[in-house]
């Protein structure tokens, strides 16, 4: 039976200490800190910081330098990774596709999910040399404007998005969002237009708490006002040769109830032209229907 202590979600001290330590480690990942260095750097007593950091070396979470008693990152944690991912549904063989789209278009490709109501960015591949600007594990709010690309697949989920409480100022041009609902599900992904109020915005939004305080609030509310206003849509009169700066494509992953379980998307970065578009989205959707069936999913049926 839990205690009372144990079910009311109070912090533990000793277990931040840990995490303090692996999270500095992470942040760090080529270099190596002697105990003094490391416990000054977290905040920590030596005596408290060398017995964390021995017991995690004896489990392979931390690695010890016999010369000079410097520590590092350890291979179980390669584990834990791998674990956590598979526990998200992202396998091997999806990294695989991952790692084809990325060579074929010389981008980062990657796969995102929502986990405990924010967006988290589960696995990515990035060509070789490429400073992608976001990591495995980082996460945003959802709640609008940022996440359309995980709801508008489904009816439901949109209208349980948009009741969601805005994370900043916003207006919704229905009309705009049912247009950008139909074509999206009528082509299978969804284009985001690179922005300066976009990059801004979610570099500011990046690990930050769905309640912003409001002066915040009101200087995203300057960045980004309405919800599918970077969305790329075809323009029928456009004949291919027309340039857009394009930020990132989307296209949903589905198990096998139907229900949207990740995104599969191509970071760009650049400008594009409507037929290059076309093509890189093409093979977005092929590698999220093929990450889809290794889940056994299939698309619904609008």
């Amino acid at each position: 039976m839990a205690t009372a202590e144990s079910s009311s979600g109070r912090p533990s001290p000793p277990t931040e200490r840990v995490v303090g330590i692996l999270d500095f480690l992470a942040g760090h990942p080529d270099q190596r800190f002697g105990v003094s260095e490391l416990a000054r750097r977290v905040g920590l007593s030596k005596p408290t910081c060398l017995g964390i950091v021995t017991s995690l070396s004896d489990a392979g979470y931390l690695v010890r330098d016999a010369t000079d008693k410097t520590y590092r990152l350890g291979p179980s944690l390669i584990t834990l990774g791998h674990k956590a991912q598979e526990s998200m549904r992202v396998s091997p063989a999806a990294r695989e596709e991952l790692r084809r789209l990325s060579a074929r278009f010389g981008v980062t490709a990657a796969l995102s999910g929502v986990v405990d109501d924010r967006i988290t960015l589960l696995d990515l591949v990035a060509p070789a040399g490429a400073r992608p600007g976001v990591e495995v594990g980082q996460s945003y709010p959802f709640a609008p404007p940022v996440g359309l690309m995980f709801v508008l697949w489904d009816d439901e989920a949109v209208q349980a998005w948009l009741a969601k409480e805005p994370t900043l100022p916003l207006r919704t041009d229905t009309d705009r969002l049912n247009r950008v609902i139909a074509e999206c599900r009528a082509d299978g992904y969804l284009v985001e237009r690179l922005t300066p109020g976009g990059r801004r915005l979610y570099a500011l939004m990046a690990g930050m708490s769905t309640t912003l305080p409001d002066e915040l609030r009101a200087l995203l509310g300057e960045l980004v006002s309405d919800i599918g206003e970077r969305v790329y849509l075809r323009d029928g009169d456009s004949p291919g040769r027309k340039r857009h700066d394009i930020s990132v494509i989307s296209a949903p992953v589905y198990d096998h109830h139907q229900r949207q379980v990740m995104v599969a998307s191509m970071h760009i970065g650049t400008s594009l032209t409507d037929n290059e578009i076309g093509v890189r989205a093409r093979a977005l959707v092929a590698t999220a229907d093929a990450v889809t069936l290794q889940l056994g999913g299939s698309r619904p049926q609008w």
